[in-house]
């Protein structure tokens, strides 16, 4: 036997550190309370879990699965997801049949099919899957995990609870990085996981691969590395970058933009960094915050419309600068104003 073939198989850390409980869910207590309780009474209804990627949904619906069934899970859960084709044939025949196989189960439970990225479903699947959600209702329970449930059609809606999971908070993410450092002697420093924080974005899935990836690449999670590995513009020069702006240094700047740009960044990958260190940039007024943001809105509206090019960047460059100029010119000819009307009403 080879020595490639002796090395013990190793899982991606997304997957080794999978909960596999309820109670190991990290984050929207209040929603997977209530899976607790359908899980400790066992009448499951059918549910829709919609949320952002990477915060828990599919998790929580697979550990609601083996909290119901046990044993039975292998044998009495079907999980398709948008890797497999879903249009109505799948809906009629793969899952018609599970619904119809017969299954040892523990008492008063119900067999589970459960549908990942359920809103990529096309149209004519959901139609016809809302009547064998009907049909087979004594003996099969559907739990669909969603982005936006808005794209399931109203009538499946209706059959189904609906549970909305919102975005993670920082300090879940944290405590959940640390756990993990600590069971797999990662060094770190507190930049590295700031930087994770903000590269996932909420999304604990990205965290976890991005502290994986920092680790194999580099050994080290440090903010530098983190940024190396994730590929996106370092916030530090994004606010240098600012700092300019909110000065009207337009050339330096322009030289901040201009080194990002020659790094390779894309236009969409700047004004989403620029966008993110804005609103959480604790140096500026909150009417020039206010200013920045619209015109930051404005920009990311067209580039995404497909004028990504550096003018465009440069453009809003320079309107940012002008910013505070324009709003102290507002403040003061409202002051002036003020002072006019105060005389006005003074003499008459």
């Amino acid at each position: 036997m080879s020595k490639a073939t002796e090395l013990p198989y190793e899982l991606p850390w997304v997957e080794k550190y999978r909960p596999l409980a309820l109670d190991d869910i990290v984050g929207n207590q209040d929603t997977v309370d209530r899976l607790k309780i359908i899980a400790r009474d066992g009448n499951c209804p059918h549910l829709i879990i919609s949320g952002l990627p990477g915060i828990g949904k599919t998790t929580s619906i697979h550990c609601l699965a083996h909290q119901l069934l046990g044993d039975a899970y292998k044998e009495g859960v079907l999980e398709l997801n948008a890797s497999d084709e879903r249009g109505i044939d799948v809906v009629r025949n793969k899952i018609k049949a599970f619904a119809q196989k017969k299954v040892t189960l523990p008492p008063g439970r119900h067999k589970i099919v459960i549908l990942d990225e359920a809103d990529s479903m096309t149209p004519g699947a959901q139609q016809a899957l809302r009547r064998t959600m009907e049909i087979f209702s004594n003996t099969t329970r559907f739990c669909l995990a969603c982005n936006m449930s808005n794209k399931i059609i109203e009538p499946i809606q209706s059959r189904c609870a609906i549970l909305r999971y919102a975005k993670l908070r920082d300090e879940e993410i944290l405590k959940r990085l640390l756990e993990i450092c600590e069971m797999e002697k990662v060094e770190h420093n507190e930049d590295g996981l700031t930087a994770l924080i903000f590269t996932s974005e909420g999304d604990m899935r990205q965290a976890i691969n991005n502290l994986q990836s920092t680790h194999s690449g580099f050994g080290f999670i440090s903010g530098e590395n983190v940024f190396k590995v994730c590929d996106q513009p370092h916030p530090i020069v994004i606010q240098s970058m600012i700092r300019a702006c909110l000065k009207g240094d337009i050339d330096g700047a322009i030289e901040k933009l201009n080194d990002l740009w020659t790094q390779g960044y894309s236009a969409v990958d700047i004004i989403v960094t620029v966008f993110r260190v804005v609103k959480t940039f604790d140096e500026m007024p909150e009417y020039t915050k206010l200013e920045y943001i619209k015109e930051i809105g404005f920009t990311h509206m067209r580039i995404l419309e497909g004028v990504g090019t550096l003018v465009q960047l440069a453009g809003l460059t320079a309107r940012l600068c002008k910013v505070d100029n324009v709003v102290l010119s507002h403040a003061r000819d409202r002051s002036i104003n003020s002072v006019v009307r105060a005389q006005f009403q003074g003499d008459y």
